[in-house]
């Protein structure tokens, strides 16, 4: 089932010279204007407030805690995890980009705003020997990476990077532990196809408002918090 959701149209929003250009002209506009912190992706579905709220609604859950430890998973500009720390979240962040722009940009953000207590670190998760010895978090964010990842069109051997994805996260997360997931290109039964295994579970979705066209229903934008079993 993984195959038919996983086949987007490649773009040039899915490879890394995209990113890095992209992330070098917001650098250069924040050295320029320090106020100018870069995009917040997915503003206009509130999908960071939502998922902020989703862990405050959820406090005390499973692995989610006021001083958990969470890493966002193609980090960009560090906006999600800037903000879960001025929502009051305490735990230690990472914050993971392949980009090597994205984290200066995310480091130089840091560093101005006086904030010494978020990492961030270039990885590239599809790197065997990192995923194979990568770090274990109690919250693993993703907020459109993997949209950006199907866009890309990668193989390793006969897998898509799609569908190795899900195991990549699973290997950050200790049992009990969740990983939260915004996507706008997979629908929540396709990202459930995508991410669901033996051993990460659906565990609680975020809602959205609705539409209908043609008499179907649906929505522009997905989350969905998986548990690590």
């Amino acid at each position: 089932m993984t195959e038919d959701t996983s086949k987007l149209n490649t773009s040039k929003l899915g490879t890394k010279q995209y990113w890095d250009d992209f992330y070098a002209v917001e650098k250069n506009n924040f050295d320029e204007n320090p106020e100018d912190t870069g995009e917040c992706w997915f503003s206009d579905s509130d999908a960071e407030e939502k998922m902020i709220s989703f862990l405050f609604d959820n406090l005390n859950e499973l692995s989610i805690r006021e001083d958990s430890t969470m890493c966002d998973v193609g980090t960009g500009n560090g906006h999600l995890l800037f903000s879960l720390r001025e929502e009051g979240f305490k735990g230690k962040f990472t914050g993971i980009d392949y980009s090597e722009n994205s984290v200066e940009f995310a480091t130089n953000i840091a560093e101005q705003n006086d904030v010494d207590d978020i990492k961030f670190e270039v990885v590239d998760i599809y790197d065997e020997r990192w995923s194979e010895n990568c770090p274990k978090y109690d919250v693993v964010l993703d907020k459109g990476t993997l949209d950006a990842i199907a866009l890309s069109g990668l193989k390793f051997g006969e897998k898509t990077a799609v569908e190795l994805y899900s195991n990549i996260v699973q290997k950050m997360l200790n049992p009990g532990s969740v990983f939260l997931i915004t996507s706008c290109n997979f629908t929540e039964q396709e990202l459930t196809r995508i991410i669901e295994s033996d051993n990460l579970k659906v565990w609680k979705k975020i809602d959205y408002p609705s539409f209908e066209f043609g008499g179907v229903k649906g929505q522009t934008i997905c989350s969905i918090a998986f548990v690590k079993k």
